[in-house]
């Protein structure tokens, strides 16, 4: 859509459970299946919780499908595509997030909520496949010049942090609600404690049109806080929004999420 300069990457993902290490973790001796071990977990934390949710910690996690909107400095949609397409393979997927980062020179990431569960789980994915990363691991860097310094919004900007001022209240409806207010879809079809059970059956692409969809809500609400910020107007938001409507619309014969996507779109209204 444009050819500037890739300034943020606002990224989302979802995760599969480890079952083989789940079930040599918690359920030693016991001989248990990756699919056993993972069921059998699940039930446990949904025992344990008021709500019926079973997801497993992400210490558990693999990413299984990384969405990425590439955003210039002005704040215009660039490109957006998930990681290691058609394959999906947790490994290639942690090593392009990371090599993209480098390639487009470090821009900010923007997250919803990434920075108690996306980043975390792209770091410890690193961990895992043994890939180096020593430009954001700059641990002997003074406190504020840290990138993953919690308050370095520079590198990472977090936008439950920010509207939460850095976790002060809570933002009972989170991204869903968020992007409602601004008439965007939000949560249609899926939510993430459904993943685990969609790639059981094989719904790899279900699994990725659901992460496309949420980093274009988490797209529309980054524009809005760029208007409270007083980076850009109202109407310029309107026009960048216009602008990724018609992207989406060029590009929905050929991208099945993006047509569900734009069949649930909502312009917002402003105030009689």
């Amino acid at each position: 859509m444009s050819n500037q300069r890739v300034s943020y990457l606002i990224f989302d993902i979802e995760t599969i459970s480890d079952g083989a290490l789940i079930s040599r973790i918690r359920y030693t001796g016991q001989n248990l299946s990756p699919t056993e071990a993972i069921n059998k977990y699940r039930g446990e934390i949904a025992a344990e919780r008021t709500d019926g949710k079973d997801f497993v910690p992400y210490t558990f996690a693999m990413p299984i499908s990384v969405a990425v909107a590439k955003v210039s400095t002005d704040y215009r949609l660039l490109d957006i595509a998930v990681l290691d397409a058609p394959q999906f393979r947790p490994h290639i997927i942690t090593q392009h997030f990371w090599q993209g980062w480098r390639h487009y020179n470090r821009p900010t990431f923007v997250t919803f909520n990434g920075r108690t569960f996306d980043l975390p789980v792209m770091e410890l994915a690193a961990f895992r496949y043994g890939y180096q990363l020593p430009d954001w691991f700059n641990v002997e860097a003074k406190t504020y010049d840290q990138l993953r310094n919690r308050y370095n919004i520079h590198m990472h900007l977090d936008l439950l942090d920010l509207i939460s001022n850095f976790g002060t209240t809570r933002i009972i409806g989170g991204l869903n609600l968020l992007a409602n207010l601004l008439g965007k879809p939000g949560k249609t079809d899926v939510e993430g404690s459904q993943v685990q059970d969609m790639f059981f059956r094989g719904e790899t692409q279900a699994i990725n049109d659901y992460c496309m969809g949420d980093v274009l809500d988490t797209y529309f609400v980054f524009l809005r806080t760029r208007v409270l910020l007083g980076k850009i107007t109202i109407e310029e938001e309107h026009e960048r929004v216009a602008e990724v409507k018609n992207y989406l619309e060029s590009k929905q014969k050929e991208i099945p999420a993006f047509k569900h996507y734009l069949n649930h779109w909502g312009d917002w209204t402003p105030p009689a």
